[in-house]
């Protein structure tokens, strides 16, 4: 009769669902990868700093069309000598400095290639910002995945904590047998009160990258990651990443760039030509000596200005130091390129290994190791101590393959970014 009231209780504590206490009251919306991914583009604070990068460079343009400032000039004059009848007279001219050897133009090519410098490093900075977002996505879901499996593992200790207690008052175990179960199951419940702050976190980073954090409300991703398989060839990801990567882009215009650059340092060095023309009004002098009726004169010129600055060349070698500077920072582009596109293409096949090992029966080993533990320890037949071990294998064996898909993900996000290429949905 004992032992039947003893396997009905521990029977009614299996049946029992034992949940741990978790704060979810916080609203959440749940969003796709495509769905997070725009609205990290149309809203992310930092990619609209960047974007006024290219608002200023074309604001540069209109800067660089102006013409030198014309100058007007008025004067007058009084001899102070009101007793010799002297005459009084103003003048009024205009001037302007007439720009050659094509620097306006010059400088009109310099502002247009810095705005596709900016341009191109504003694609490079929504490459490197859209794959960091994917990777914050990957990273929540695997937050959640980590919290279900701590909430499971300790789901089944509290369940097995309470039979034990129930074993321990009718005899069939010892008190230190039941104390254990019931200090590992608090164990397990402070594990999942971290888990469940982690996951938080990174719910808490999703709604940070589209510009929009609020404390009652944070977005929780939907999608799953198991549309990672991918056919890449190691050859042809490097030929595309170093022919349509952005930082490829943004290297060849930073080239231009110094080229322009040049240019407009050599034009600078033509001279300018100084124009003017004015008019001088003088009054009458009505002295007996010298009478001189009033008359107005006309006068026109040039200036020509002594280029004697030409003489220092610094500037002109600084730019051809730049032009040379630039040259080697574009092959080492290509040659950062192909490295991190090859170490990406090795760590991502890694991670398809890894994930692939998992699926092939290790988790459901696993498993079966834990289930038959806890069957056996039931009957008597196992000790409290070998539960434990299972359980705290499998808990590992779950936690390493949720963090191989992370891993996974990440692994593919990174050799996308680096081969200049997304198909990531």
């Amino acid at each position: 009769m004992q032992k039947y009231i003893l396997s009905m209780w521990i029977i009614l504590c299996i049946c029992m669902t034992a949940h741990a206490q978790l704060d979810t009251g916080f609203v959440q919306t749940k969003l796709s990868l495509t769905q997070y991914l725009s609205l990290v583009g149309r809203q992310n604070l930092s990619y609209a700093a960047q974007q006024y990068n290219v608002n200023i460079a074309e604001a540069g343009i209109e800067s660089a069309k102006v013409f030198p400032d014309p100058q007007l000039t008025f004067g007058a004059y009084d001899n102070q000598q009101s007793s010799k009848h002297l005459g009084q007279g103003y003048n009024a001219g205009i001037g302007t400095t007439l720009e050659l050897g094509g620097k306006r133009k010059s400088r009109i090519d310099l502002a247009q290639s810095q705005v596709l410098l900016s341009k191109a490093l504003l694609q490079d900075y929504f490459r490197n910002l859209q794959a960091d977002a994917s990777i914050a996505y990957f990273n929540a879901l695997q937050q959640y995945n980590l919290l279900e499996v701590q909430q499971n593992s300790y789901a089944t200790m509290a369940q097995l904590a309470d039979a034990d207690a129930i074993r321990f008052k009718l005899g069939a175990i010892t008190e230190v047998d039941a104390r254990q179960s019931k200090l590992e199951a608090g164990s397990l419940l402070n594990s999942l009160y971290q888990n469940e702050a982690d996951w938080k976190t990174a719910l808490v980073q999703l709604s940070i990258n589209t510009g929009k954090a609020q404390s009652d409300t944070l977005l929780t991703p939907i999608s799953d990651s198991d549309n990672l398989e991918r056919d890449f060839a190691l050859g042809t990801l490097i030929i595309n990443a170093q022919n349509n990567r952005a930082d490829v882009v943004a290297a060849i215009n930073n080239k231009t760039v110094a080229d322009k650059n040049l240019q407009l340092i050599r034009a600078n060095r033509k001279i300018d030509l100084g124009i003017s023309a004015g008019v001088q009004y003088s009054g009458e002098a009505t002295n007996d000596i010298a009478p001189t009726p009033a008359y107005r004169s006309i006068n026109a010129g040039i200036s020509i200005p002594l280029k004697f600055s030409n003489r220092y060349k610094g500037e002109m070698k600084a730019a051809q130091y730049s032009i040379r500077q630039s040259a080697v920072q574009y092959d080492q582009v290509l040659l950062q390129i192909q490295t991190e596109v090859t170490q990406s293409y090795f760590n991502y096949k890694a991670a398809q290994k890894q994930v692939s090992q998992f699926k092939s029966g290790l988790l459901t080993e696993a498993q079966k190791v834990l289930t038959g533990k806890i069957y056996s320890y039931k009957r008597g037949e196992t000790s409290l101590l070998e539960v434990l071990n299972a359980q705290r294998t499998y808990n590992d064996v779950q936690q390493n393959y949720y963090q191989s898909l992370f891993n996974y993900a990440a692994a593919l996000v990174n050799l996308e970014r680096s081969a200049g290429i997304w198909d990531i949905q």
